[in-house]
């Protein structure tokens, strides 16, 4: 009587089932290529939604056996499975059998702590009478399968069949079944990663009660037991490495829907190309290490006591503080000598370490390294398997680089890596890092020449130039060329083929820094980080890489700015469209901000930087249809590569987060052309070339390459190409208003 009292009082106090009979499940936002592949998800809960229709009847069969084999007999509460648990605890003297139906359990994760009390208890079963009598069996099963937590993040099923085992439940095998049915009753106790044995315990115990409740035959419960745990420990959990590009879109989601970002099941489109990512992380990880072998070894990342008794969790414990970066491992040193190292790579086990493996280390493996360098036991090393599958001997870069590559005629961002590994540097570097351009900044200062009347033909002198405090903005300055060269009077194309920077000074001089600083808005940059002084024209101002992607992508597409972006289109989770990108391309609704013949003469030219200039080892590639310009700062500080064709832009930097020198005759054709060049033979394979077809209104004359006057004879001097109203004179005939290389004639004692 008490008893039924009770529950006439708590009855109508019971929670409303609106949570359930509308399930909104908390489920992550989940990140997609162009092509439709997972390349990242956030949120608390790992889930994915499952009808009951789409469940194996054998999942369900091993569920019911595991967690409650009379689901569809009681009415919430089984009254035998209570008493045959209580007489199980009398016998044993403890706590060893739980009572609590699927139902119940449904009560509890959605409405009830786990606090164990009799109020929670009796809470909990009058609840479970009220879900039975508003939902079917069915609808409460199929809330179980979904809201479960079943460890590693995991809730529900279907979930973790895919964290587990990388498929999907209907690709299981009764085994599999079984041991994701044993997880319910303690997630972390029965983790098959973490705990095999008593995952595997808890696994023939839902077998034999299938089989004890005639769900399977002796035959399957025997082949079940035999099966491997196949656990997917390293299972690519994403479709390429986008680290930086997922963490993008997060910061994007979090600002339009805050904290629903992470709950409401959003499905984010995004432009980029699992092809053209795969290809642009291999090309950054290779250019990296490649300078970083150049410049030798650094020694051990530190020093462990190891015990003289070795156990594999010993070892592990002695690596708990490093983490492996891809495929380059942390391991400690067992035993070293100049001959043979061996040691214990983090969750890998023992390598051997000889010959060509140890030879980027084999200085400090000599007796007279200093103890603090020297490979010895206990040392903390990286370890790496080179070209003929042999492990040999690394180290973590300390430089740092970056690599974006967008379509230039709508601006989809098609590869982003923001650094060397995310798991150890989170800080963009192509969205954040703002550092001085160099000679990649040059370009643009040519191209406002172009619309102040220049042309490529137009001499200037590479001579020596003094300017005083007041003219640069710091202190007196002496301008150098790379080589500490200068080859005197030379056409505008050569100056920017050769890098010459006195060329650049003097054009940048003659237009005026404050036109140049005005000008360059057109393609996107900040004026107040580029002072209206003369070294704007050696790229002393500051750029991220994602502006000079967008900025070359202006010559690129004919003079169009384009925006760079990566989110196509937003789903919600029933797959309704929420947000579309906006379609706006070159000669499609996107601005023109220069003139289609100023973009294609100044492509020619770096076309010319790509055949014979500052980059012309990108002419291994076999294409004519690459341009592009090299930049290296002062002291080799930062590299750069911007390169493109009409159909792809890609710009790559390196250097330290902390400035410093990158080393003697670190330019940006020696460290960051390398990483371009491997990224665009890969995204560029099979792609025909591209022509860039000159627009209306350029016209192709031959002149004299000394002196940049218009030759007559057909065989004679070179091809340049020019504005119509712009042709130089004739040899030996001045043209009015225009010095006789076509450079205005206010400026012409500027430029010599």
């Amino acid at each position: 009587m008490l008893v039924a009292f009770a529950a006439i009082i708590v009855y109508p106090t019971l929670p409303s089932l609106e949570v359930l009979t509308d399930y909104q499940p908390k489920i992550p936002l989940r990140v997609y290529s162009a092509e439709g592949q997972l390349i990242g998800e956030f949120g608390e809960e790992r889930r994915a939604v499952v009808a009951i229709d789409a469940v194996p009847r054998q999942m369900i069969a091993a569920i019911l056996a595991a967690e409650d084999e009379r689901f569809y007999q009681h009415g919430g509460v089984d009254y035998v499975g209570v008493a045959r648990a209580a007489l199980s605890n009398f016998v044993s003297g403890g706590v060893r059998q739980g009572a609590s139906t699927i139902t119940m359990q449904v009560a509890r994760n959605f409405f009830l702590s786990k606090e164990k009390t009799l109020a929670r208890k009796f809470n909990e079963m009058l609840l479970a009478f009220k879900i039975e009598h508003n939902l079917s069996k069915d609808e409460i099963l199929q809330l179980y399968i979904n809201q479960i937590y079943l460890g590693q993040r995991a809730y529900g099923f279907a979930a973790a069949a895919q964290i587990y085992f990388g498929k999907p439940l209907d690709r299981l095998t009764l085994a599999e079944h079984a041991l994701l049915a044993g997880l319910p009753k303690a997630p972390s106790r029965f983790n098959p990663i973490a705990n095999p044995k008593r995952a595997k315990l808890r696994q023939q115990y839902v077998l034999r009660r299938m089989r004890e409740l005639g769900m399977i035959s002796d035959a399957q419960l025997a082949e079940a037991d035999k099966q491997a745990l196949a656990m997917k420990k390293d299972i690519k959990e994403f479709a390429v490495k986008a680290e930086h590009f997922a963490e993008m879109v997060r910061q994007a989601m979090f600002e339009r829907y805050r904290e629903d970002a992470y709950t409401r099941g959003f499905r984010v489109y995004t432009t980029l190309s699992t092809r053209h990512q795969e290809a642009a992380y291999t090309a950054l990880r290779r250019g990296v290490q490649e300078y970083d072998r150049r410049h030798g070894y650094r020694g051990p990342e530190g020093f462990v006591d190891l015990p003289a008794g070795l156990t594999d969790e010993a070892l592990e414990d002695a690596l708990q503080e490093a983490a492996n970066s891809d495929d380059i491992h942390v391991a400690v040193v067992i035993e070293a000598s100049p001959k043979r190292v061996k040691a214990y790579r983090r969750g890998g086990g023992m390598v051997e370490i000889a010959d060509d493996g140890l030879k980027f280390a084999s200085r400090m493996l000599a007796k007279r390294a200093s103890p603090n360098q020297r490979i010895r036991r206990g040392a903390i090393i990286r370890v790496q398997k080179g070209d003929k599958a042999r492990w040999q001997i690394t180290q973590l870069p300390a430089v740092e680089a970056s690599l974006v590559a967008i379509d230039p005629r709508s601006g989809a961002i098609r590869a982003l890596v923001g650094g060397f590994d995310f798991s150890h540097n989170q800080y963009n570097h192509v969205t954040q890092a703002l550092r001085q351009p160099g000679s990649s900044f040059k370009p643009f200062i040519y191209s406002a020449a172009l619309e102040k009347g220049f042309t490529a033909a137009t001499i200037i002198n590479d001579a020596p130039l003094t300017f005083t405090a007041t003219q640069t903005g710091s202190e007196p300055w002496e301008p150098k060329n790379y080589d500490g060269k200068f080859e005197g009077p030379m056409r505008m194309r050569t100056g920017l083929v050769k890098s010459k920077n006195l060329v650049s000074v003097r054009i940048l001089q003659a237009i005026s820094p404050q036109y140049a600083q005005d000008y360059i808005t057109r393609f996107g940059f900040d004026p107040k980080l580029h002072p209206p002084y003369l070294t704007m024209a050696l790229g002393a101002g500051n750029v991220t890489p994602l502006q000079m992607v967008a900025a070359y992508s202006i010559f690129a597409n004919g003079g169009y700015r384009v925006t760079p972006y990566f989110i196509e289109r937003i789903a919600d989770a029933r797959g309704d469209m929420v947000m579309e990108a906006p379609a706006l391309r070159a000669g499609e609704g996107a601005e023109r901000v220069i003139d289609a013949r100023n973009a294609f003469i100044m492509t020619s030219i770096m076309r010319d930087v790509v055949r014979v200039g500052t980059a012309a080892r990108a002419m291994k590639l076999g294409r004519n249809d690459l341009a592009g310009k090299t930049g290296t700062t002062n002291d080799f500080i930062d590299a750069w590569f911007c390169g493109f064709n009409t159909g792809l832009v890609a710009v790559t930097w390196l250097g330290f987060d902390t400035p410093q020198t990158l080393g003697r005759n670190e330019t940006g054709g020696r460290a960051a052309l390398p990483i371009w060049m491997n990224y665009v033979a890969a995204a560029l394979n099979a792609v025909p070339e591209q022509p860039f077809a000159p627009p209306d209104g350029v016209v192709a004359v031959r002149v004299n390459p000394d002196t940049g006057m218009r030759m007559t004879d057909a065989n004679s001097g070179v091809v340049d190409f020019f504005y119509q109203e712009f042709i130089p004179a004739e040899e030996g005939v001045a043209s009015a208003g225009l010095g006789g290389d076509g450079a205005p004639e206010e400026v012409r004692n500027q430029l010599f």
